[in-house]
């Protein structure tokens, strides 16, 4: 590891055959000498490179290397290069400790010894390496801290994204349950009414209009079952891509009109009334069963939150569009809940409403969007609700 850090070597003297001499004393296939005649070519390098250590002649005319050192551990870049000065001046000039002073790190004599030259520089080197490798591992810890730093968000998120869809899940199979178990109980109450009629041979409960009010009651029952089956079928198509939308030209104003013929018994139940409003036909190419869909869906949340006041149903084109809007008086949805009525499994908490899936709106705007359309709501607490679906013509 530390054999792959290419060391940069300095050594600056007035004299070329010092440099030769030295460079050819300290240099190796892993270790670059650049060579400075004078301090300004010197500090030229210095600001070009970064060196594992110079060498520094101290007597050289203009700038000595005392000085050059000063001017080195006065800048940010050069502040921590180890300096050794040499020097041919006698022992009694006590230029070691002005070179110390200087911020020298080792003072050498010459003639130089070659043996001390060698080992000065090559701890010298191999510190440098192992700083630059600490530095790069600093360095690649951080990076790992960071990348982990990440990974650990990204997890968190997960985690909080699973926990999310193990609560919906439950959530759902509980309302599943709940709502399902609704007609099963009525089917199970009129079986268990039936059988103890015919346990004391009453006739009488079996009167032609008694088995029709039976046959309806049974078909309401078997009727909301099979649309919470297939809601959650619709669920299952709109998440794999399976949605399928098989366009035929048909009135709009003909189909929702029908519909509301068929709705007659719901609405009774729940004591309201519904007035239809178009003045033409509306014809264009959608899927009339999907649509169809839609309209049920807005009507049958119209009737279950609307507080057993009027509904209105209007149909009518406009800018090049379709539009259905269902308008109800009751309890009416917040800012808030307006955001999310649309998404899977909401449904507008109410006590006095009945409670549902909760995909309703959401498989609706998922076929709207299927047929390029859009659907909206305008609402305020307590002052109702209006549905628009918009449907390119």
């Amino acid at each position: 590891m530390l054999s792959t850090v290419h060391a940069k070597l300095l050594i600056v003297d007035d004299l070329p055959e010092n440099l030769l001499a030295l460079e050819a004393l300290i240099k190796r296939e892993d270790r670059m000498v650049f060579k400075a005649l004078s301090a300004d070519e010197a500090l030229s390098l210095l600001l070009q490179h970064e060196f594992a250590m110079a060498i520094l002649d101290v007597q050289m005319p203009g700038m000595n290397g005392f000085e050059l050192a000063e001017l080195m551990r006065g800048t940010e870049k050069t502040k921590n290069i180890p300096i050794i000065f040499v020097s041919a001046a006698g022992r009694e000039l006590n230029y070691a400790f002005k070179g110390y002073e200087s911020g020298a790190v080792d003072f050498l004599h010459k003639p130089l010894d070659i043996h001390a030259v060698k080992s000065k520089v090559n701890v010298f080197v191999d510190l440098y390496r192992q700083s630059k490798a600490m530095k790069l591992q600093v360095e690649a810890l951080e990076q790992s801290r960071r990348e982990q730093e990440i990974l650990l968000q990204k997890l968190q998120a997960t985690q909080n994204e699973l926990e999310q869809a193990v609560r919906m899940r439950d959530d759902f199979m509980s309302i599943v349950a709940h709502e399902v178990r609704t007609p099963l109980n009525g089917l199970i109450l009129e079986t268990q009414l039936r059988k103890m009629h015919l346990a004391r041979d009453n006739a009488q409960a079996f009167t032609l209009d008694k088995m029709h009010a039976m046959v309806d009651r049974d078909e309401r029952q078997i009727k909301s079952l099979i649309r919470l089956i297939e809601d959650m079928l619709d669920v299952s198509r709109i998440r794999t891509g399976k949605l399928s939308i098989r366009t035929s030209r048909f009135d709009l104003v003909q189909l929702v009109e029908n519909l509301l013929q068929n709705f007659a018994p719901q609405v009774e139940a729940a004591e309201s009334s519904v007035t239809f409003t178009a003045l033409q036909p509306v014809e264009g190419s959608w899927d009339e069963f999907r649509i169809e869909q839609v309209v049920s869906n807005l009507l049958t949340n119209a009737l279950r939150y609307g507080s057993k006041k009027p509904i209105q149903v209007t149909v009518y084109a406009q800018d090049g569009e379709a539009r259905v809007e269902v308008r109800d008086h009751g309890i009416g949805i917040s800012e808030e809940n307006q955001k999310r009525i649309f998404q899977q499994f909401e449904r507008v908490s109410d006590k006095t409403a009945a409670a549902g899936l909760g995909l309703g709106l959401f498989i609706s705007e998922q076929i709207v969007a299927a047929h390029g359309g859009s659907i909206s709501v305008e609402s305020r607490i307590n002052e109702g609700a209006l549905f628009r679906v918009c449907l390119p013509l």
